[in-house]
C-alpha cells in the first residue's frame, strides 16, 4: 500500500455540522494514524449553494479542532489546486470527461427540458429519480459534430450498461453488487461546463493520489457508480469507509437545515473544543479499551477504522455535557478562569472574589453558560419558601433553624475574621457545645446567606465571599422571615 493520503472535501455552503465535522475528524485520524497526509480540498463547483464566508468557516474550524492539514488551498503539496472551480479552469474536467466518451463509457446528450420532462421517474431511497433511456447514445458521430458545432447546449452523460451487475467493496459493509439497471446514466459535465459533485470527486480523487475516501453512508448508493468511472478509466480504487448515520435523539437525521448544531454553535453554547472533539470521535466508532476520555494525541494512537460500526449513532447533547463537565473538572484552574471569568462577570457586579467564585463552581457545571444558575444569589437572595429549612436528613425544621440562627447572629457580629477556615472552626465549636451534627448548623445558615437548596460552596465558604457585613444583613433578613411566617401560620 502507498503512502495513506485523506482528504476532507466539504462544499462552502455554511457552518460545519457534526456530520460534517466528524467525516473530518475521521480522514484526518485515520491519515495520522499511518503516518499519512491529510488533505483540504474545497469543493465548491455547485454554485447556487455557496455561502460567502464559509470557506473561512472551514479554515476556522479545523484549526480551532486540532485537524491541520498537510496540503491544502494555502498549503501546496504538488498537486493543486486544491479548489475545484480552479481546478475547472485548467480543462481537467472536461478533459477526462471527453477520454471517456472516446472510450464509449460516456456520450454527448442534448436532451431539451421538455424530453427529460417526460420521461418516467422511479423512486429511489424515497425521492422520485429521473431514468435517463440513452436517447443521445445512438446518435452518430457526425449528429454529435454538428450538434457541437452548432453550439447546442448539451450534458455530458455516464454510459452504464443495462445488463450485468457492478460490485464494490467497502471496509466496512463488505463487498456491495448492485443490478446496473437500477444505475442511471448520470451527467458528469452540466451545461454550464461544470462538472458535477460525483465526477470532480473521482477525478480529483485519483489525480491526487488519495488512497482512502471516507464518507457518510447515504453515498453508499452513489458508489456503484463512482465503481465504474475508476473502472472506466482503468484506475484503481481506493480504500472506501462508509460512515453511520448519526441522528438526534428522535433518531432523525442530523441536518444543518434543521438547524441542528454546527461546530460553532456548540462552541458559542459554552462547550470546550476537545470535549466536542472526544464526543465526536465516538460517535460510530469504539476504541479496544473501556474509556471515554480521549486527547486528540491519544485519538491518533488509538483510532483503527475498523472498529467504525454499521449502526447509527446518536448525538445525545446529555453525555455530550456531561463529557463537557469531566473536562472542565480537569482543566487547570488558571485555564479554567480565564474562560470562565467573563461568565462571572456578566452575573456578578458587586466587589466579589471571582477566583473563589470560579473554585466552587468548576467541578459543578457541565458548560459555561450553567454558572448563570450557581451563583445568581451572590447579588440578590432569591424569593423562597421557609419550608426550604425542613431536611429530614439534616433533621432540621422552620423552627429549630430559626433557633439555630438566633443564637449564631451575635457570634457571627462578634466574628471579625471572615475567611473559611475562622467560620468554619466557629461553626464547630457551636456544634460542639449544642451537642448535634453538623448539617443540624450548616444547613439553616448556607440557606440564610443563599435562598437556595443547591449551592457551589458550603455556608462558610459563601459567607467569606459575601464578607461580613452582606452575611449578617442576609441572616438577619432570614430571621426576619421566619419569625414574620412563623407567625402568619399561627
Amino acid at each position: 500500500m502507498s503512502k495513506v493520503r485523506t482528504r476532507y472535501a466539504p462544499s462552502p455552503t455554511g457552518k460545519m455540522h457534526v456530520g460534517n465535522l466528524r467525516s473530518a475528524l475521521y480522514e484526518f485520524l485515520i491519515a495520522k494514524h499511518a503516518g499519512g497526509d491529510f488533505m483540504l480540498r474545497i469543493e465548491d463547483t455547485d454554485q447556487e449553494r455557496f455561502v460567502e464566508g464559509a470557506t473561512e468557516i472551514i479554515y476556522r474550524t479545523l484549526d480551532k479542532a486540532g485537524l491541520l492539514h498537510d496540503e491544502g488551498p494555502d498549503k501546496d503539496g504538488g498537486f493543486g489546486p486544491y479548489v475545484q472551480s480552479e481546478r475547472m479552469k485548467s480543462g481537467i474536467y472536461m478533459e477526462y470527461a471527453k477520454k471517456l466518451v472516446e472510450r464509449g463509457e460516456a456520450y454527448y446528450c442534448f436532451c431539451e427540458k421538455e424530453r427529460l420532462d417526460s420521461l418516467k421517474t422511479e423512486i429511489v431511497e424515497g425521492k422520485e429519480i429521473m431514468m435517463y433511456d440513452k436517447h443521445c447514445l445512438s446518435l452518430s458521430q457526425e449528429e454529435v459534430e454538428a450538434n457541437l458545432a452548432a453550439g447546442k447546449p448539451f450534458v455530458i452523460r455516464q454510459n452504464i450498461p443495462n445488463e450485468g451487475t457492478t460490485t464494490f467493496h467497502d471496509e466496512l459493509y463488505g463487498d456491495i453488487s448492485v443490478e446496473n439497471a437500477e444505475l442511471d446514466d448520470m451527467i458528469l459535465i452540466k451545461s454550464d461546463g461544470y462538472p458535477t459533485y460525483n465526477f470532480a470527486n473521482v477525478v480529483d480523487d485519483h489525480t491526487m493520489n488519495i488512497t482512502h475516501v471516507v464518507r457518510g453512508n447515504e453515498y453508499l448508493s452513489s458508489a456503484p457508480k463512482y465503481q465504474r468511472l475508476y473502472d472506466a478509466f482503468g484506475w484503481e480504487s481506493p480504500v472506501y469507509i462508509h460512515l453511520p448515520l448519526i441522528t438526534d435523539e428522535n433518531h432523525k437525521k442530523l441536518s444543518k437545515r434543521s438547524g441542528h448544531a454546527s461546530f460553532e454553535d456548540l462552541i458559542e453554547q459554552g462547550f470546550l473544543t476537545e470535549a466536542v472533539i472526544n464526543y465526536i470521535a465516538l460517535l460510530g466508532w469504539s476504541p479496544e479499551e473501556n474509556r471515554e476520555i480521549f486527547t486528540l494525541e491519544e485519538l491518533i494512537q488509538e483510532f483503527d477504522y475498523h472498529r467504525i460500526s454499521k449502526s447509527p449513532a446518536v448525538f445525545d447533547i446529555v453525555k455530550l455535557k456531561w463529557m463537557n463537565g469531566e473536562y472542565l473538572k480537569a482543566m487547570d484552574f488558571e485555564e479554567f478562569y480565564a474562560l470562565a471569568e467573563p461568565y462571572l462577570r456578566k452575573e456578578i457586579t458587586a466587589d466579589y472574589d471571582l477566583k473563589k467564585i470560579a473554585a466552587m463552581v468548576k467541578t459543578r457545571i457541565e458548560i459555561f453558560p450553567d454558572i448563570a444558575d450557581h451563583v445568581d444569589f451572590f447579588m440578590q437572595v432569591p424569593e423562597y419558601d421557609i419550608s426550604m429549612y425542613a431536611h429530614k436528613k439534616m433533621k432540621t425544621t422552620p423552627e429549630t433553624s430559626l433557633e439555630v440562627l438566633k443564637e449564631l447572629l451575635p457570634l457571627f457580629e462578634a466574628q471579625e475574621d471572615y475567611s473559611n477556615d475562622a467560620l468554619y472552626e466557629l461553626l464547630c465549636n457551636y456544634v460542639k457545645e449544642k451537642g448535634c451534627k453538623n448539617g443540624y448548623v450548616m444547613w439553616p445558615v448556607r440557606t440564610a446567606v443563599s435562598g437556595k437548596q443547591m449551592t457551589p460552596g458550603g455556608a462558610t465558604e459563601l459567607m467569606e465571599v459575601l464578607g461580613k457585613e452582606e452575611s449578617l444583613s442576609r441572616i438577619r433578613a432570614a430571621i426576619a422571615k421566619l419569625e414574620t411566617e412563623k407567625e402568619v401560620s399561627l
